[in-house]
């Protein structure tokens, strides 16, 4: 389905970052519990974090994406599914019929791309059944903005209160936590010291690798208080 926008994405890091499978794997268990009936994936991007969500096979699954060049890379990668599991819309939120509704509606690594983070989420309310849910995974903090986070078009970075603020009074806070913990300090020195503005694939797979099932440990020893990137989930009222 097109819907008329013309949205270029200016990031190169989505074909790098498939490479994290146990980075993936640790952040979907959060949203296992939220993915059915009808789920709205905005900015679906290449369609990455679609294969391995759409597995929990919600009665509908919808992938928004206004740039035409990921959309074709999407719909190629979405190959690998059953037919009819995934519906592909060219659009954004902003233009989407308002009698869409759903259940759920996610962001991974999104809401940091869009300026005006509140309107987006307000037009996301209005997109929510009641009882309906809201998921957010972004990057944290933002004195760990970095040459990476401009490179790809990060407006910023989120503490739990700034990403809470975000929100419309609508929304009821479900939790927010903090992940990665140990990845942290990658970022950390990143931030100061190599000033990358892109990771290597092998960094990546260090990371992946080594670092996130050592905080997948240390997470919950630290009660999700540290971490580099931060996960949000809110409750229609």
């Amino acid at each position: 389905m097109t819907l008329g926008t013309d949205l270029v994405y200016q990031g190169e890091e989505l074909a790098l970052f498939a490479h994290a499978r146990n980075w993936k794997a640790y952040w979907s268990t959060f949203l296992l519990d939220y993915l059915h009936g009808s789920v709205l994936e905005v900015g679906a991007g290449i369609g990455t974090n679609t294969v391995l969500l759409s597995r929990a096979q919600p009665a509908r699954w919808v992938c928004l994406e206004p740039d035409g060049r990921l959309l074709d890379e999407l719909r190629h990668n979405l190959g690998q599914l059953p037919p009819g599991r995934c519906e592909l819309v060219d659009s954004t939120l902003e233009h989407l019929p308002a009698q869409e509704q759903f259940d759920t509606i996610i962001y991974i690594d999104v809401l940091e791309h869009i300026e005006d983070d509140a309107t987006e989420l307000r037009r996301t309310t209005a997109h929510l059944k009641p009882g309906g849910r809201v998921v957010v995974l972004s990057p944290a903090h933002q004195w760990l903005y970095s040459e990476f986070d401009e490179s790809i078009g990060h407006y910023r970075r989120y503490t739990r209160r700034t990403l809470l603020a975000a929100a419309p009074p609508e929304l009821r806070v479900e939790k927010a936590l903090y992940l990665d913990a140990f990845g942290l300090f990658l970022s950390l020195g990143n931030r100061c010291l190599l000033r990358q503005a892109l990771p290597t694939v092998k960094q990546i797979r260090f990371w992946d690798r080594f670092v996130v099932p050592v905080s997948r440990l240390l997470d919950p020893l630290f009660f999700h208080r540290a971490g580099k990137s931060i996960l949000a989930v809110w409750r229609k009222a």
